[in-house]
């Protein structure tokens, strides 16, 4: 089974900044340290765009992704973050073989 990428952007409403902020990095911690399957789980900003995050993940497969996506700390994120971002962006990827 091939590796799923995800590359996950989150725009920030300005007046939920820091919360916000907070709780992505909550869920990069967390995430590393309780989700099997997890090969890279990576957070950065966008240097054109301070209240715009992305996450580039790489999963072993996309049953481990789901089972991170039913996770109690991945739930409490997306309870945490509603009606807080402009936007959110989730593109699931899987590499083209030659």
């Amino acid at each position: 089974m091939k590796n799923i990428v995800i590359v996950a952007t989150v725009k920030i409403k300005d007046e939920f900044k820091s919360e916000v902020y907070s709780e992505l990095l909550k869920l990069h911690e967390a995430t590393h340290k309780h989700d099997e399957g997890c090969i890279q789980y990576d957070l950065h900003k966008n240097l054109d765009d301070e209240n715009s995050f992305t996450f580039v993940e790489t999963w072993q497969n996309l049953k481990l992704l789901d089972e991170h996506m039913k996770k109690e700390h991945f739930l409490q994120f997306a309870q945490s973050v509603d009606g807080k971002l402009e936007s959110m962006d989730i593109q699931k990827l899987e590499k083209v073989e030659d």
